[in-house]
């Protein structure tokens, strides 16, 4: 029998307004990336679970569509508060389902507190317009509507607000909402759930189910309920469900996929200030953020000069359990991860990389990896090619603006980017040539309720965040009258 956390709790699916726990279910373990042991036992949904899910986001989009913004918005900040109320509760649970310091899971919890208030607000401004009629005695009006039920698969890395993006834009739009997190870490999206649901959202709305992660997709988006579908993940499985969402009707979709993100410090940067502002961004969350800058092209003037003082940032980080005060950066989420470093790890120093930190996992318990930097890396090594998603960092050296925004933009992802200069010119050159859906120049801060996130290429299509993350959840009719 699974010993579950005391500091974990159960884990149900909410479906139709009821909490169903693991009776008569098919369960799994959620481990604790820290240690490798369990700390809860995840119902999975059967198939009648899922179609029951489907029918009771139809059922209530009926009413929840017609119940007036200001009064969803209502609902939403309610639960925000709760979200705020309860973040040491959010936080503990999602650093043992994840493996984030405290500190960052608290964060999390409150900023999806912050997304629903947002969210809330943003939701009362969702206006129509009258557009002037060329016959007289005609109106013609352009109104906006919620698309309907909607089917949601969210990942592992953000288990709190990347699901608060989507959940509180549906429902502050007037859709309902299937939604279906990582079955790694399903805690943090139950606990928004339940704030909802103790904030009086009405039966059915927002559903949350668990499973085979295929099993799922596939039936959920079959489902002739659902009208769209809105997926975070990685772009291999963002292309299959996009697939299913066309044959299963031309269904709406938003893709908020994989990344590979360049940096590039220019020769008159202010270095040490890049220093620090990127170690905290590139080790936040051992890496695994699709927006972690990660390939960092350097002005050859500066690149030795970037890579010590990178290095002694990255050398000051504990790496531990997250539930250690002292923590700050966790383990890899899964045993997976520590396989995939290790493999681009040492497939670039095979290519003539050279390793100036880490490299290595730490220890013979959980899935630690050391803080890495591989230093002067081909274009040829995989690392330089695929997303690592984890604690390694890549460089390379470059002389051009032209040959730097050719690097930055070679890759076929392009949703997150940085650059350092202090030269406007520069400046204006990248914000117009670099290929991304996000540019931050002298910060990382891309990524805030009131901005739009969404990338571009392979990266995906859509944005969640900012007014533009509304346009998803809602069409548009033309009513002509006369």
């Amino acid at each position: 029998m699974t010993k579950i956390d005391d500091r974990y709790g159960p884990l149900q699916l909410f479906i139709a307004g009821e909490w169903l726990g693991t009776e008569g279910r098919v369960t799994e373990p959620v481990l604790n990336p820290a240690t490798g042991e369990p700390v809860g036992l995840l119902p999975h949904a059967s198939a009648a679970d899922l179609d029951r899910a489907a029918a009771a986001a139809e059922a209530a989009f009926a009413s929840w569509r017609r119940v007036p913004a200001y009064d969803r918005a209502m609902i939403l900040r309610k639960a925000a508060t709760l979200l705020r109320e309860r973040a040491d509760h959010i936080g503990r649970r999602m650093t043992l389902e994840q493996g984030k310091p405290f500190a960052e899971a608290r964060l999390e919890a409150l900023i999806s507190a912050d997304i629903f208030d947002y969210t809330a607000d943003e939701g009362r401004r969702t206006y129509g317009r009258i557009v002037p009629a060329r016959v007289a005695g005609m109106r013609w009006m352009v109104t906006r509507e919620p698309v309907g039920p909607v089917a949601a698969f969210t990942p592992w890395n953000f288990p709190a607000v990347i699901p608060a993006r989507k959940i509180s834009a549906a429902l502050a739009t007037g859709c309902t909402m299937v939604i279906k997190p990582s079955e790694e870490t399903p805690a943090s999206v139950i606990e928004l759930a339940r704030a909802l649901d103790d904030a009086g959202l009405p039966k059915g709305v927002l559903n949350v189910v668990c499973g085979v992660p295929a099993e799922v997709s596939e039936r959920l988006i079959a489902a002739p309920e659902i009208r769209k579908i809105t997926f975070t993940g990685s772009t291999g499985v963002g292309q299959q469900l996009a697939v299913l969402a066309a044959k299963a009707g031309v269904k709406r979709a938003t893709m908020e996929l994989g990344g590979h993100a360049p940096v590039m410090i220019f020769e008159d940067a202010d270095v040490d200030a890049a220093v620090q502002v990127l170690a905290g961004a590139k080790f936040r969350n051992a890496g695994q953020i699709c927006i972690a800058p990660t390939r960092f092209y350097i002005h050859e003037a500066v690149h030795d000069r970037f890579v010590e003082g990178f290095a002694a940032a990255a050398e000051k980080l504990k790496v531990g359990d997250g539930m250690d005060p002292a923590t700050t950066m966790g383990p890899l989420a899964n045993p997976r991860r520590i396989s995939a470093m290790q493999g681009l790890v040492e497939d670039a120093l095979n290519h003539g990389a050279g390793l100036r930190l880490g490299g290595e996992a730490l220890g013979n318990r959980g899935n630690f990896f050391a803080p890495t930097i591989l230093t002067d890396v081909p274009d040829t090594a995989r690392i330089m090619n695929e997303e690592p998603f984890g604690p390694v960092a890549v460089t390379a050296r470059f002389q051009s603006l032209d040959e730097v925004i050719h690097q930055a933009n070679r890759l076929p992802f392009g949703l997150a980017s940085y650059a350092f200069t202090r030269d406007t010119a520069t400046a204006q050159a990248l914000a117009d040539r670099v290929e991304a859906g996000m540019l931050g120049i002298n910060n990382v801060m891309i990524n805030m309720p009131e901005t739009p996130f969404g990338g571009v290429k392979q990266s995906g299509y859509g944005s969640e965040g900012g007014t533009e993350g509304m346009d998803a959840y809602l069409v548009t009719k033309t009513v002509s009258q006369s």
